[in-house]
């Protein structure tokens, strides 16, 4: 399983979606450029401590990403409040890569195309969206009980 940010806007996203990945041990990608500068001081300051902990390939362009070794091994999952899915009729697979669009416009035709499968989170009436790193969170903790894929760490409080 791997996350994988399209262009990411927001630093702190960025920063959560490191900690998300380190916390639940799945890679995550970057496909620059980004709406920001990242730099590895950067990345270090926003993810905190868990930024030693995270796997983060960073990817230069959306063609690289796609021409990723670990991007080939499966499934190119998209989530978007224009998706064809509902997170909880979909059957994930352990070689998923779940992506997510910019904070500010979403991903572009190009990446819908690329896409496997477009998967939305259903939401209340009248709600528009939820921030990415939630969004983020929400789909992978679907995806992991699915496939059995949560660490087996015990608890640390």
């Amino acid at each position: 399983m791997r996350l994988a940010l399209f262009q990411p806007d927001i630093p702190q996203n960025l920063g959560a979606a490191l900690r998300l990945g380190a916390c639940l041990d799945v890679a995550v990608d970057v496909i620059e450029p980004c709406g920001f500068p990242l730099s590895d001081a950067g990345v270090r300051r926003a993810a905190m401590d868990y930024g030693a902990l995270a796997e983060m390939t960073r990817h230069a362009s959306w063609g690289e990403f796609l021409a990723a070794p670990p991007r080939r091994a499966g499934r190119l999952l998209l989530f978007t409040t224009r998706g064809a899915a509902a997170l909880h009729d979909f059957e994930f697979r352990n070689d998923d890569t779940l992506l997510f669009g910019r904070e500010s416009s979403g991903a572009p035709h190009e990446v819908h195309v690329a896409a496997d499968a477009r998967i939305y989170i259903p939401l209340a009436p009248g709600a528009r969206s939820l921030n990415l790193t939630v969004s983020a969170a929400i789909a992978l903790s679907e995806a992991l009980r699915q496939t059995h894929g949560f660490p087996t760490g015990a608890p640390t409080g």
